[in-house]
Formats: structure tokens, sequence, C-alpha cells
């Protein structure tokens, strides 16, 4: 196949997985499901250990599945008896080590992911649609400056930056990112994920990015999908992931939670800090997620405040309550209570998720939960 000119425009793929089951000496995999549409990024998160790399790696080809099925676009490159090479996926992989060669400079590192290898021996003989490649690529990730300097004069930020313009030169239709930021400090991380979010945007080529972050995640991602233990525990948007999680143990991981003992009735619960409506009906024992933010507090009697953080954009009130329980209230601005004051203790906010403990009646399935 000759080469394609280097303004050709890559044409994003969707990438769809099928339980997907891997095992290295012990199972990793045990039954992946998930889709990311064309064009669309998607925040695989989880704990260390869960799956996340080895999942991004089947995908991209540097992994052999034990059974199941990948998809790009509507090709399979992956299933029973199938193994498409990575080098004909057209699949991009930023790596979490950045992985470029130290010896090489900017501009040769990136001429070495162009079409048909055109590494830096023919990039150095002149060849003028490479080097116009590689500038242009250096431009749109914003270190056109760099080329000529060598990847150890760098800061992280600005070798993030050419390991992107190296993953983008072989135009993938999928790009796939495997901790990218975690190297950086808090500061330039924020940063230069925000950047590569409008970049890619902007670019509408399809991305998955693996994280342990839950602000990475919901920065980065049209939808998240959760892992825990080799499998999506539940893939949906960050605010459905935030306010509808499918379990206690997700509604826990994505953010802070405080789960509250109650007696449901239809679609309200009665606890400790009084009625609160339920998104669902169900009836029994439960555990109401309720989020710091919804936990309201007012002048009155009923719980003592027991410790307060002022963080400058809001506060968090600790509050200890009678029967003992200790919760979390979060507010905007300065303090309004300090420690030993008596609070009055409500809720405030939508309809919450609420968990069945054993004996109670289950709640109806929702469509936005996706195991």
């Amino acid at each position: 196949m000759p080469d394609e000119p280097p303004s050709a425009a890559p044409v994003a793929r969707g990438v769809t997985v099928r339980d997907l089951r891997v095992t290295l000496s012990v199972p990793v995999l045990r039954g992946v499901d998930l889709r990311a549409e064309p064009g669309s990024h998607l925040a695989i998160l989880g704990p260390s250990g869960c799956g996340k790399t080895t999942l991004l790696r089947a995908i991209a080809g540097l992994q052999v599945i034990d059974s199941g099925e990948i998809r790009l676009g509507d090709d399979p490159v992956a299933g029973p008896g199938l193994h498409v090479a990575p080098e004909e996926r057209r699949v991009g992989l930023v790596f979490q080590d950045w992985a470029l060669f130290p010896h090489l400079t900017v501009a040769a590192n990136v001429a070495y992911g162009l079409p048909r290898a055109q590494r830096w021996r023919r990039f150095g003989r002149g060849n003028t649609r490479a080097r116009e490649a590689v500038a242009g690529l250096l431009e749109m990730v914003g270190v056109a400056e760099l080329a000529d300097r060598l990847p150890g004069s760098l800061s992280g930020g600005q070798q993030q930056r050419v390991a992107l313009a190296r993953a983008l030169a072989p135009r993938p239709s999928v790009l796939l990112f495997d901790e990218p930021f975690s190297s950086l400090d808090t500061h330039l991380r924020a940063g230069v994920r925000t950047e590569v979010a409008l970049l890619l945007r902007e670019l509408k080529i399809t991305s998955i990015f693996v994280t342990h972050d839950q602000d990475e995640a919901f920065v980065l991602g049209d939808e998240v999908a959760v892992m825990r233990e080799g499998v999506i525990v539940q893939q949906a948007s960050p605010a459905d992931l935030y306010s509808r999680p499918v379990d206690s143990w997700l509604a826990e991981f994505v953010g802070d939670a405080e789960l509250i003992p109650g007696d449901a009735s239809g679609d309200v619960a009665a606890t400790s800090i009084g009625r609160v409506p339920l998104a669902d009906t169900t009836h029994g024992a439960v555990r109401v997620l309720v989020r710091p933010e919804e936990i309201v507090l007012a002048s009155g009697s009923g719980a003592s405040v027991v410790e307060v953080e002022y963080h400058g954009h809001d506060t968090l009130t600790w509050v200890a309550l009678a029967d003992g329980v200790v919760l979390r209230s979060r507010s905007t601005g300065a303090p309004r209570f300090g420690v030993g004051d008596e609070v009055r203790v409500g809720h405030s906010g939508s309809p919450a998720r609420a968990y069945p403990v054993d004996g109670s009646v289950p709640m109806a399935p929702t469509t936005s939960d996706v195991a």
C-alpha cells in the first residue's frame, strides 16, 4: 500500500469489546464488555490491579486474548482464532512513561511514527513531506520550537506533548492512553490534560484513557467505564456515575459518599437526617447514598460539629449525630459553624440512590445502569 499523504485526516472508528477474557497466571479480564462510539472519549477508571492496562493492551493488539471479541469499527481484530497484528489495527498508544527515544531529537521521535515507518534515516535525507508532517504535528501539540531538542532536556509536560505528536503521526482512528499524566506534578497534570482533551475533541479521534484518578476520568471521558476485579461494573456519563452508581462500592469509589442506614417505603426512606426521597421504589432496610454537598446544616440541635476544614472554595464540616454516626457536609465559601456548635442536619438534593441490605425488597432496574 502506498504511503498516504501527511495531510490525510484520520477516520474515527468505534471500539466494541464483548465478553473479553485474559488469563496471565491468574484470571485478569473476566468477561469485559464496553463500547466507545466513533469520535468519543472513554475513560476506563479503576483501582490498581483491576485489569485496566491489560484491557488497553488487548485493544492495541499487544495482548493476545483467551476468548471474547474486539472490534474496531465494523472490523473484528481479535476473537476465536483471530489476532490482527498491532501495526495493522491503526491504533495509536501513548505510554505511561512516554517511551521517547533519548538519543533522537524531538523531530526524529515524531518522524518515527509516520506511515510506513519513515524513520530518521529517511527523515534526515531531505524527505520534505516527512519534515512538513512532523512540523505540523509539533505545531498542533504546541512544541514546534523544540524540534531539535533531545527528550532529556524537556520538561515532563513537553515530553508528554511529543509523545502525543508521535502517536498522532500514523493518523490513527483510535488513540489509547495508559495513565498518560501520572508522571506529571499535580498542577501541570491539570493543565496538560485539559489541553489534550481540547485537542482530541478538535481532531475528532476516538480515544480511550486508562486512569485510577476519578477527577481525570471525569474531565476526559464523555463516558466512564469503571473496572473492578476484571469486569466493567458500570459504564455511563460522569454525571450518571456520580448520581446513580450501581452499588455502594462504586458510590464510594467515584466520590465522597455517606451511606446512611434507613427504612424505605416506596419512594422515600426514613433516616437519621430525616426523610430522604428515593430515585427508585424499594422497601425495607437500605443504605441511602447522600453526597456531602447534599447534607445541609442549619442552626438548631440534634448534632454537633466535631471538625471543620476550610479549602477556600468550599468548607467540609464533620458533624456527630445523636446516635454517634459522623457525617460530612460540604458547603461553598467560608465556614458557618465552628467545632462544638450544635446544628440541625438535613438533606437537600435530588432523589437519592438506595442500596437494599439483606432481607429487603430489591429496587427495580434502571436504564442508566450498565453492568
